[in-house]
């Protein structure tokens, strides 16, 4: 069946024995008022044009107001139609009395990144950033508003990054979280309803795929440590990557950003990128041999011990992170062509420095000491973590079955 809506006088008077403007929506024999806030006498009301009589002192007004309402629902009956086949009274209603149910995804998408750019959460940003445009390039709508982002497109949306993207799962679900962080933000600011929220129990769940934790064995950074036919490039990257591993896999984001300040009493003191969490650790050896080719190239106490952050401007966080994020894709990189001359088959990068920690400790260190070594605020964290190289329990129990 179709709609109606039309400007009323409601018969429900106030205490004074007026009436109250309202504009009447009617759909499917169901009838929602949505009131505009003024009540008028009976009188002043004419029942044929559906107006205020000028009789009235502010019937211009009133009159004004009551077509502005009326227009406004017929708008907001066409844009829901447009969004879906199906509409109720009381949707259009709540549209209606509710102006930022109106408000875009890309609105609050931009709302979102303008923020994390304002309090220099710049890698958030530049990840989260590319997650959003895969989302706007893949509905083609910058008008699209929540209420239309259910199950069905979300679903849809994780099928387009898989097969036209060529995506991971883990890079899907955290496409998706992206969106849940926006939807929910919507929720709060009252743009759409609880009700209407897509993720969780029985709808859209996300859950990081396992993955598998590839490291370095013991001979493998064996030959990175003898290589000697190395480019000056190549050199850096591997000084790198090896400082990071005899740190228990220290981020590479630390690594790059370590100054020459940092280092006092044989002690590397610093504060982790990631949580801004403040450590300390004594240098091994192996490090104080690697900082002794660098200490040549020491400008200043306040100086950086690897070059690539040597020419980042500490005033503007924009050029510091791209400083960073280059430093990171060069290291990589040269680290790619050190594993051939290294003759490791293996992806030799900054992210598997931490795999080839874990890998060689395996069980021979105690969970609550690799905890620390790994920066880990919890100790279920390091038990998930390790338990991708602690095989030896396991190696044993098949032995003993099968070796008869």
């Amino acid at each position: 069946m179709g709609s109606s809506i039309k400007i009323t006088l409601r018969k429900k008077a106030n205490k004074q024995g007026h009436f109250p403007l309202a504009v009447r929506i009617t759909k499917d024999r169901k009838t929602n008022y949505l009131y505009i806030g003024h009540y008028i006498d009976a009188k002043y009301w004419d029942k044929e044009k559906l107006e205020v009589r000028k009789s009235h002192p502010n019937s211009q007004r009133l009159n004004n107001l009551l077509v502005q309402k009326l227009a406004e629902a017929n708008q907001t009956r066409i844009d829901l139609q447009t969004r879906k086949n199906d509409i109720s009274s009381k949707q259009i209603k709540k549209e209606i009395a509710n102006p930022l149910s109106k408000t875009s995804f890309k609105e609050i998408a931009d709302q979102y990144l303008e923020g994390l750019e304002k309090t220099n959460k710049l890698q958030r940003l530049s990840s989260d950033k590319a997650r959003i445009g895969h989302f706007i390039r893949f509905v083609n709508n910058e008008e699209l508003s929540f209420q239309e982002i259910d199950e069905t497109l979300l679903r849809r949306f994780s099928l387009y990054l898989k097969s036209t993207r060529n995506l991971s799962q883990r890079s899907v679900v955290n496409n998706l979280i992206v969106l849940r962080t926006l939807f929910n933000k919507a929720i709060r600011l009252g743009i759409v309803d609880q009700k209407q929220y897509p993720f969780g129990a029985h709808k859209i769940s996300l859950k990081f795929p396992e993955t598998k934790k590839v490291g370095l064995n013991i001979e493998e950074i064996q030959s990175l440590e003898a290589l000697d036919d190395l480019s000056k490039q190549e050199f850096n990257a591997r000084s790198i990557w090896l400082f990071s591993f005899y740190l228990a896999g220290m981020r590479v984001g630390d690594v790059l950003q370590i100054k020459w300040n940092n280092i006092y009493d044989g002690r590397l003191h610093y504060r982790m990128g990631k949580n801004n969490k403040r450590l300390s650790f004594k240098l091994p050896d192996k490090i104080n041999g690697i900082l002794k080719v660098y200490e040549k190239d020491k400008r200043f106490d306040d100086d950086f011990v690897f070059p690539e952050m040597k020419t980042a401007n500490l005033k503007n966080p924009k050029d510091y992170f791209k400083k960073l994020k280059n430093g990171n894709r060069k290291v990589n990189k040269y680290l790619g062509k050190i594993a051939e001359k290294a003759g490791i088959t293996k992806k030799l990068t900054m992210h598997i420095a931490r795999h080839s920690f874990g890998n060689i400790a395996g069980d021979k260190i105690p969970i609550q000491m690799l905890q620390k070594l790994y920066r880990h605020s919890s100790v279920t964290t390091t038990i998930n973590y390790q338990a991708n190289f602690m095989h030896r329990d396991t190696d044993n129990a098949l032995e003993k079955v099968i070796n008869f």
